[in-house]
């Protein structure tokens, strides 16, 4: 069971990890802050010196410190800043866009004594046309929709499921026709002579929350229960439209099915909401046939970010010999460990905890998270999710101040 406890008027996961030393610590910690102007007492240089030996290989046991793996995004100029938010102009308005950030990178330099975000103009003269997705194959479109792009439902009974898998299983007999566009065999030409690949196919919105996008998640729930037949028909046109996408668009850059790189990576926020049975049987084959034909080493990259309550499906997972995971802040890093044996974990500061700056919070979930790796180590403390607008630099610093004061290993 998840324990909450009321920390400051807000709410911290797994209260039961909490001890009053960790309290005193984290009061001490926010009060030199406040009383410096917000900036917690850190050296910069040597935390991001040691941070990057940590980073290195967060399982080793020479490492210095707890790695910080928190990437702050380019949304969260607009809160840094004191503007309001366009997050869909951020996108499309290159020239604001860079402004806004080479504002916040000369802030950044002076917090945490880094530039965090990428100021640079894309150079549209070195970029591939676009290529179609998995969702195009499904018939799925992207949509501008409450401040982020969203896959609209593409049908909506058995009846049209049937159809649509009847059309996405012809297309796989010549995906290459479908998913590359008319120009590309000119651009592909010309960019290859300037020794640029195409980009490679290594990440996928997860089958669960794929299928839902699709289908709708109800009404996937009820196709696994009330027609596996047709659910695993859904299931195997997935897996075969993925490794043949991957395959077209390796072989576009010059792999071979031996030599192309390996490591895939999946979002699967929704998988939380399948029971551990219909899991295994929609989702987990997926990521299965994916992993087996590009991570299937034990050095290759298998990774899973979920942002939500994970607890039920992490037995499966973890025979999936995942290397790196992203799961929502009502775990534990013990939980996580237990079924996660390989993994770098990414976590488990909850990003409300971040985004609102509860700073009194942030470094106690730094404190609890630290204490969890102290044994196996392979924490990298980052948010247990997304990084949202409203994140701080004082934030960030506080945690890069937290880790350097409490969160150093005993080395040799």
């Amino acid at each position: 069971m998840v324990r909450f406890v009321v920390f400051g008027e807000k709410m911290i996961a797994n209260e039961n990890l909490i001890t009053d030393d960790m309290r005193a610590k984290a009061k001490e910690l926010v009060k030199l802050a406040r009383g410096n102007n917000g900036l917690a007492p850190v050296d910069t240089g040597r935390f991001w010196n040691d941070n990057n030996t940590a980073s290195r290989d967060p399982f080793g046991k020479d490492i210095p410190q707890i790695p910080l793996g928190i990437g702050m995004l380019d949304e969260c100029v607009f809160a840094e800043l004191g503007i309001s938010a366009d997050f869909k102009r951020l996108l499309e308005d290159e020239a604001w866009a860079i402004s806004l950030k080479k504002a916040y990178n000369d802030k950044a330099e002076k917090i945490v004594g880094r530039r965090l975000l990428s100021g640079k103009p894309v150079d549209k003269t070195r970029q591939y046309p676009p290529v179609k997705g998995l969702h195009d194959v499904f018939e799925a479109k992207n949509v501008w929709n409450s401040g982020s792009w969203w896959l609209e439902q593409s049908v909506r009974n058995e009846k049209e499921l049937e159809e649509l898998l009847c059309r996405v299983e012809e297309r796989n007999k010549d995906l290459r026709t479908f998913i590359l566009p008319p120009e590309w065999e000119k651009e592909k030409e010309r960019l290859m002579k300037a020794g640029i690949k195409p980009a490679m196919y290594r990440g996928q919105r997860g089958p669960m929350t794929f299928a839902g996008s699709v289908y709708g998640i109800e009404n996937t729930i009820f196709l696994i229960l009330d027609n596996p037949k047709l659910a695993a028909r859904f299931r195997d046109a997935i897996i075969n439209t993925m490794l043949n996408i991957a395959g077209v668009l390796d072989k576009e850059a010059g792999y071979s099915e031996t030599d192309a790189p390996k490591g895939f990576s999946f979002c699967d926020d929704n998988c939380a909401m399948f029971n551990p049975k219909m899991y295994e049987f929609f989702g987990y084959p997926i990521l299965k046939a994916v992993f087996e034909r590009y991570s299937p080493g034990p050095s290759d990259s298998r990774y899973q970010h979920s942002d939500s309550d994970m607890r039920h499906q992490l037995p499966a997972l973890g025979r999936l010999g995942l290397t790196g995971v992203n799961f929502g802040p009502t775990l534990s890093v013990t939980e996580i460990r237990e079924h996660c044996q390989r993994a770098v974990i990414d976590g488990q500061l909850a990003p409300f905890t971040f985004c609102r700056n509860e700073e009194e919070n942030i470094v106690l979930e730094l404190l609890r998270d630290f204490e969890q790796s102290k044994e196996k180590r392979g924490v990298r403390f980052a948010t247990a999710g997304s990084v949202n607008n409203g994140s701080m630099l004082t934030g960030l610093r506080l945690v890069m101040s937290a880790i350097q004061r409490y969160g150093r290993y005993q080395v040799g």
